[in-house]
């Protein structure tokens, strides 16, 4: 798991702790033997899965590595090779920002974390301790909290410095740096709205709003398992069909919902 990672042995041993305290993970150990522990996979990380492939599919669009371009997804309830497609399960079209609508749920709430100052690692150090994994573009991207808080305020419309801020407990040096960095990585684009003193709206790109499915599935899977005693904090409908959303992630050739235990892939 080491080598898979590239993390060192402290940070991979904080993070596996962690994830067990949060019922992510199982660690199974055998008494009385010298063989190391195992991990294993819990329910509510498995349900995960979607969200995984939905990273997988913005990956494999925008960016090209070896180990993604090798990828190859095996269906076994059809035999295919395959690629996931997101539909809503009521309709059975696919998903795409301008035709879902949002309204604050019975659990939303602001976010009120206190503000730290700490600013992005560099993209060189990050690289250097992501291992082989598939999602290295997605997880320098989306691996700092403000700038993942930044792109899902933008699908609700937000698109200037003040609404940001005002939704968000950041410091304003550190909005700005996470809006360069946005712009840098293609995710928006930039247009001056005032001129003295300089004031720009920050409008997703197709590469931003291809983001979208990969944070519907990761919202459906809160819902699920982090959901407060109030209810959920966000309520979507899908306004192609008028009816609340309910995404499924399928296999392109045959239709089926995806199951982890029910796809083999290789590389």
């Amino acid at each position: 798991m080491l080598l898979g990672t590239g993390a060192s042995r402290g940070v991979l041993s904080d993070r596996l702790n962690w994830l067990q305290k949060i019922d992510c993970l199982r660690k199974d150990v055998v008494k009385h033997s010298n063989k190391r522990p195992t991990y294993h996979l819990t329910k509510k990380s498995i349900e995960l899965y979607a969200n995984g492939l939905m990273a997988m599919n913005w990956e494999r669009k925008y960016f090209s590595t070896p180990n993604l371009n090798a990828l190859q997804l095996t269906h076994n309830i059809c035999g295919q090779h395959f690629w996931p497609v997101m539909e809503c399960q009521h309709c059975n079209k696919e998903i795409t920002l301008d035709e879902v609508s949002f309204r604050p749920g019975p659990g939303a709430s602001r976010d009120q974390r206190i503000t730290k100052t700490r600013r992005r690692s560099s993209a060189s150090s990050i690289d250097q301790q992501l291992g082989k994994t598939l999602y290295r573009n997605l997880i320098n991207l989306l691996g700092d909290r403000w700038t993942a808080n930044i792109i899902a305020l933008s699908f609700h419309g937000l698109t200037r410095f003040d609404e940001f801020h005002q939704e968000l407990p950041v410091a304003t040096n550190i909005l700005t740096d996470r809006l360069k960095y946005l712009v840098t990585e293609n995710i928006f684009d930039q247009h001056p709205y005032q001129q003295n003193p300089p004031r720009y709206d920050y409008q997703l790109t197709n590469k931003g709003r291809d983001l979208f499915p990969y944070f519907v599935t990761l919202l459906l899977w809160g819902d699920r398992w982090c959901a407060r005693q109030q209810g959920k904090p966000m309520l979507l409908q899908h306004d192609s069909c008028g009816m609340p959303l309910e995404a499924q992630v399928l296999c392109n050739q045959c239709g089926i919902p995806l199951i982890a235990t029910e796809v083999q892939f290789k590389i």
